[in-house]
């Protein structure tokens, strides 16, 4: 097992690796096997408050210093991420359950933001804007907004508490970061390693390992953070717009998903089932832009159904570390219950279950329903694991009204012999994200990533970074003498 969950087991506050001081312990679990990874006595609400101030006073001199100067700190930590790439790896599949294919895949990704955020800490620039007024000069500044909270889901701990973290320090902000319980160390203690050993100054950034049963919403409610970066269920979004908004807090919520992969009559069905399958079954479709819904026109809908089912059947479940596994546990058995009532639930409205996998603790094997009555509310909700929903159509006009009847709008993809078809049909889906040709699945770091409806508000990655983690201030001078009405 990586020292990682002995040595790193404690709160990051202030430059310092400390216990909390609540009065009892979060305990990490490996979801597979069940053996205790480490337990963490949990931050308090005096702690979090300790986690602002100390990134509040480390802010003003970070913001200060040389952009120069802080990308070095980013070309450091990218070299340990790749020095330590195999004990990351090793971390991210025992808290995660992530299979080493899964945990490669993070790690790519992580490493290409980690980039990103290299050329980001150079990437502000000011504006000189003319006036009506003779004589005035008007200087508008991109600064740091000062201090940003970040709370990180457990499906891509890294990899997700890195994308906000990492361009928010780079462009001169201080950050308290707040990981998911289920994955403390992957999502909180191992990011602050990777920054403390690439010589981030210390208070800049800050990881408080805690529970809302703790400290309530005291992490939103903090008179320091100016924005708060939220990735994870559209119900606690919502929660956390709310109380953002009260405070006059600018918020980044990338939120969940129910995308469609659509297959028209024209499509090249093997590649379409290649597509699909992972687009569903990747990380045990614990992914927000995971394909709920698998459309298929009913031209084609035999031979699809038949590819899909046989290849889903062939995907090997089990431990994720063993390198031919494909489907791993789901996080936790909670989330395993849930899957099981997802399954009976569709059962019971008259589904048909053509592949339908066994549960062994948290591994749920996967399954494919098909013939949910057009109204069945799980049509339309997320569900964050190994069950893919087949759903005939005919032709465009049904599948764009399918794909469009869900609350959320996140991601998707449509699958065609004509490129230009599949980009029409990409503009009338109400989403964030739409792919042709391709899987549901994709995160680059230059391109704006988010969702429409319930499936968040703002936008990461590239130039929009500048958006979420900076704000504008104008700097007015007058050359010569203003005139004045009284």
């Amino acid at each position: 097992m990586s020292s990682y969950f002995t040595d790193l087991a404690q709160q990051y506050i202030g430059g310092e690796w400390r216990p909390g001081s609540g009065s009892w312990d979060i305990i990490d679990f490996d979801p597979y096997d069940d053996e205790k990874l480490a337990s963490i006595t949990i931050a308090t609400v005096d702690e979090v408050d300790q986690a602002y101030r100390a990134a509040a006073r480390a802010q003003k001199q970070w913001a200060a210093t040389s952009p120069y100067a802080r990308r070095a700190v980013f070309e450091k930590a990218l070299a340990l991420v790749q020095e330590r790439e195999e004990e990351i790896a090793g971390a991210i599949v025992a808290e995660l359950g992530g299979t080493r294919l899964k945990a490669a895949f993070e790690l790519h990704l992580a490493k290409e933001f980690l980039r990103e955020a290299v050329h980001l800490a150079l990437a502000p620039e000011g504006r000189i804007l003319p006036s009506p007024v003779d004589g005035k000069e008007n200087r508008v500044y991109r600064v740091p907004v000062g201090v940003v909270g970040v709370i990180s889901p457990f499906n891509f701990p890294f990899l997700l508490s890195l994308k906000s973290v990492a361009p928010a320090l780079a462009l001169g902000n201080g950050v308290v970061l707040k990981p998911h319980q289920n994955t403390p160390i992957v999502g909180g203690a191992l990011v602050a390693k990777i920054f403390e050993d690439a010589g981030l100054p210390g208070g800049l950034l800050n990881v408080v390992i805690t529970d809302i049963a703790e400290i309530g919403d005291a992490f939103l409610e903090h008179p320091i953070p100016k924005v708060i970066s939220f990735t994870g269920s559209d119900q606690v979004g919502r929660h956390v717009a709310t109380v953002c908004a009260s405070l006059f807090k600018r918020t980044v919520l990338e939120l969940g998903g129910n995308s469609a992969l659509v297959v028209l009559d024209d499509a090249d069905v093997d590649y379409a089932v290649d597509a699909a399958v992972f687009s569903r079954y990747v990380h045990q479709g614990q992914v927000c832009m995971a394909a709920n819904r698998v459309l298929v026109d009913r031209a084609v809908a035999e031979e699809f159904t038949e590819k899909f089912v046989a290849k889903v059947g062939s995907l090997k479940a089990g431990d994720p570390r063993d390198p031919e596994t494909v489907i791993g546990p789901v996080i936790n058995s909670r989330q395993a219950d849930a899957l099981s009532a997802v399954v009976e639930q569709a059962l019971a409205e008259g589904a048909t279950a053509l592949v339908r996998g066994g549960r062994t603790a948290n591994l749920v094997e996967p399954s494919v329903l098909t013939g949910l009555p057009a109204d069945s509310a799980l049509l339309r909700q997320e569900v964050f694991g190994p069950v893919a929903f087949l759903v005939p159509f005919d032709g465009e006009e049904e599948a764009v009204r399918i794909v469009n009847d869900s609350p959320y709008g996140l991601s998707g993809a449509v699958h065609t012999g004509n490129v230009e078809r599949g980009v029409n049909f990409a503009k009338r889906i109400d989403t964030g994200m739409f792919h042709v040709n391709d899987g549901t699945v994709h995160d680059e770091p230059i391109v704006p990533f988010g969702g429409e409806k319930h499936s968040g508000i703002g936008r990461l990655n590239g130039d929009t970074m500048l958006d979420a983690f900076t704000t504008t201030k104008w700097i007015s001078v007058q050359h010569g003498r203003s005139g004045f009405p009284f």
